[in-house]
């Protein structure tokens, strides 16, 4: 009886320690990797490719290992065109010829098959590595455009919190709904809304009085000597645009501000005082701005916690 005891305590300690680890349903678990891997199927540059994978929390995959590589292999068999190759995490973009995983592992310590003339480093300008369908690798130019595969390695944590994410700095805000999160790393809003889309959210729209004041107390929590760099720390990118109407106000999500259930300017904004500020931003005291889109500021993303719905068990 002692020992059936033992055995039920076990399989309860394995039960919650590995069934209770959620991961993106945007991601499909591979054993032989021994991590999750997502197939971009929509071609980028490989400076493109490495940054939304970076900021959906992963890395841009690369053959590191014999089970990683195969793994790779059957991914791209079953999502991409056999026109096409992926971009794989190695490049020499910090020194040319010296190739290197986006970990750090040297070229020399994976097991790859080069395709047939390859590499040729063609015209001098090839320093990024696609993986074609059968497994062996060609170099290419960087600025070129090809899908990818974006890697989560198992053994890391990234059990779900409250918001459906496995990022902490999420939270939960009970009198809105919604989960926000404050990027203290400037970007320009294009950049600000790929980040908050990688995350599986988006650009905050303001939609109350209320939550004008939820994300000026989150702007609060944030003082300009927080923030590293040289970039005006009073105001932050949220979810509106003019969407090249240049005059009228639209929330990302499509709606005319004044539609939207807030749309409260600061006093004399907005007044395209440096002509080209066409998106929109708030003040630490919750009032709208419109800025320039390709200065850096801080931003706010928000998400709804029924995301949780988005992810998988492996």
């Amino acid at each position: 009886m002692k020992v059936g005891f033992e055995i039920i305590l076990v399989l309860l300690i394995y039960m919650s320690t590995t069934l209770g680890r959620k991961y993106r349903c945007d991601y499909s678990y591979f054993a032989d990797a021994e991590g999750w891997l997502k197939v971009n199927p929509i071609p980028a540059n490989w400076f493109e490719a490495r940054l939304r994978c970076h900021l959906e929390g992963g890395k841009l995959a690369s053959p590191l290992t014999t089970g990683l590589s195969e793994s790779m292999m059957k991914y791209i068999d079953g999502e991409v065109d056999r026109r096409w190759g992926v971009y794989t995490g190695i490049h020499a973009t910090f020194s040319k010829g010296d190739y290197f995983s986006v970990e750090g592992v040297p070229l020399s310590r994976m097991v790859i098959k080069w395709a047939d003339n390859e590499p040729d480093n063609f015209n001098d300008k090839e320093s990024c590595i696609v993986m074609l369908h059968d497994g062996t690798l060609a170099d290419v130019n960087c600025n070129d455009t090809f899908p990818y595969i974006c890697y989560w390695k198992s053994d890391e944590d990234f059990s779900l919190n409250e918001c459906g994410t496995v990022d902490d700095e999420y939270k939960l805000d009970t009198r809105t709904g919604k989960c926000y999160k404050f990027h203290k790393i400037p970007r320009t809003w294009s950049r600000a809304y790929m980040a908050c889309a990688a995350e599986g959210a988006h650009l905050v729209i303001v939609n109350s009085v209320t939550e004008a004041k939820v994300v000026r107390e989150l702007f609060a929590k944030y003082p300009g000597n927080s923030m590293v760099g040289n970039f005006w720390k009073d105001v932050a990118f949220v979810g509106f645009h003019d969407w090249g109407e240049h005059g009228e106000w639209i929330t990302i999500d499509g709606t005319p501000l004044a539609q939207a259930g807030y749309s409260q300017f600061s006093g004399g904004e907005p007044n395209n005082a440096t002509t080209g500020e066409f998106c929109g931003a708030i003040y630490r005291n919750g009032m709208f701005d419109d800025l320039w889109c390709e200065n850096k500021h801080a931003f706010i993303c928000e998400k709804s916690p029924d995301s949780l719905k988005c992810f998988k068990e492996p």
